[in-house]
C-alpha cells in the first residue's frame, strides 16, 4: 500500500479534458519487465533497458524493487559504486533504504519519500535498507528511475535533493475518483517539487476500481505508464495493462488542441492492489544526443567513458565515507 494517501476529494483537480479536441495517445508498444538480480543480490524487475525497449530517452533504466516482505536477515542493498552523467531517483513507496553519497549527501528514505541524486561529473554512494529492516524484516516497495543528463549538464556538480513524503503535490482526478503524485515536472499546471536538469515529469497514480484518469500531456514529451500494482487499460483502445508490465505511447499528431493520455482501471483489483490501480506515467523531452554508457556511467562518447574509468581509478569522483551534510531543516533547528 502506497504510504502517500489523502482523499482525492478534499484536492485540487486536474482538468477535464473532452473526448472532442484532445489528441489522445495511443499505445505504440508494451513491454514486459524482465528480473536481474542487483547489488548484493536484490531481485528487481527492469522494463528498460531491454530488447524491447532498448532507451526511453530521456530516460535509461528503471528498476522496480518488490513489493517483498522480507524476512529477517534477506533485506540487501548495494555497496560503494559511482556514477557519472545522469541521475538516479529512487522512490520509496513503503519500507526505508538509506542512502549516502561522497559529497555529504543523503539519508533514510521512507515511506513515500524520493531521493534525487544527480551524479554530474562524478560522485559515489550507497544504498543501504536501515539496520532494522534487516534485523526484523518487514515489507519493502520502491523504484529506482536513471534520468538522462544532456551533453551541456553533464559536467555538473553533483546534487542532492531529499523530497520528503509531505514535500508531493497531491491531486485529484477530474471526477474526484482518484489520487495523483506529482514528484517532479507539471501537469494540467500544478508543478511538483523535483528540480531537473532534464525536462521530465514523474507521476504517481492510484485509479480508483473502475475509474478513468485523463492527463494533459506536453506535445514535445513522450510518454510510458509502468504498473506497480493492480491492473486496467491504457490508450483510447484499451490495452490490457497488468503489475511488472510498461506501455510505451505514440508520438503526438497534432490533430486536436491538447494531447491528452488516457488510464482506466479494471472493475475489479488483485487483493494487493484493493485502494486502485498503481501506474507510474513518466514522460519527458527526447535529448536526442549520442549514448555511450558502460556499467555505472552514461556520456555521449567513448572516449568520455574512458575518461570516466580513469577518474574513478585516480579517486577523482569523492572519497569514502562522506560526512552527512544535515537536512536544510536540520541546518535550520541547529541555527535557531
Amino acid at each position: 500500500m502506497p504510504a502517500v494517501l489523502a482523499d482525492p476529494m478534499t484536492l485540487p483537480r486536474l482538468p477535464r479534458l473532452g473526448r472532442e479536441g484532445t489528441d489522445w495517445r495511443r499505445v505504440a508498444k508494451v513491454v514486459t519487465a524482465e528480473k536481474h538480480l542487483e547489488g548484493e543480490g536484490f531481485q528487481v524487475r527492469r522494463p528498460f533497458p531491454s530488447v524491447s525497449l532498448a532507451m526511453a530517452d530521456p530516460f535509461l533504466l528503471l528498476d522496480h524493487m518488490g513489493a517483498v516482505e522480507y524476512a529477517p536477515g534477506e533485506a540487501k542493498g548495494t555497496p560503494w559504486h559511482p556514477h557519472r552523467g545522469f541521475e538516479t531517483v529512487t522512490y520509496i513507496l513503503d519500507g526505508a533504504f538509506q542512502h549516502q553519497d561522497t559529497t555529504g549527501g543523503g539519508g533514510l528514505i521512507s515511506d513515500g519519500a524520493t531521493q534525487w541524486m544527480t551524479a554530474g561529473a562524478g560522485i559515489q554512494h550507497i544504498e543501504q535498507p536501515p539496520p532494522e529492516l534487516v534485523t526484523k524484516g518487514g515489507l519493502f516497495h520502491g523504484v529506482q528511475l536513471w534520468v538522462n543528463l544532456p551533453r551541456s549538464e553533464k559536467w555538473a556538480k553533483p546534487r542532492y535533493q531529499d523530497i520528503r513524503a509531505r514535500d508531493v503535490k497531491l491531486l485529484s482526478s477530474d471526477d474526484g475518483s482518484s489520487l495523483v503524485r506529482v514528484i517532479a515536472g507539471q501537469v494540467g499546471g500544478f508543478d511538483g517539487p523535483g528540480v531537473t536538469h532534464t525536462p521530465i515529469t514523474y507521476l504517481h497514480a492510484t485509479i480508483a476500481p473502475g475509474a478513468r484518469l485523463t492527463l494533459p500531456w506536453p506535445r514535445d514529451f513522450n510518454a510510458i505508464a509502468y504498473v506497480l500494482s493492480g491492473r486496467g487499460t491504457v490508450g483510447v483502445e484499451e490495452v490490457a495493462l497488468d503489475e511488472g508490465r510498461l506501455a510505451a505511447f505514440a508520438g503526438s499528431h497534432h490533430q486536436g488542441e491538447t494531447d491528452g493520455l488516457m488510464l482506466h482501471a479494471a472493475e475489479t483489483q488483485p487483493t494487493a492492489g484493493r485502494n486502485g490501480w498503481e501506474v507510474l506515467i513518466l514522460g519527458g523531452m527526447p535529448l536526442r544526443e549520442p549514448v555511450a554508457r558502460y556499467g555505472p556511467f552514461v556520456m555521449n562518447t567513448r572516449d568520455e567513458i574512458v575518461q570516466a574509468f580513469e577518474d574513478f581509478q585516480a579517486g577523482r569522483m569523492g572519497t569514502i565515507p562522506a560526512e552527512k551534510i544535515p537536512h536544510l531543516s536540520e541546518r535550520d533547528e541547529k541555527l535557531s
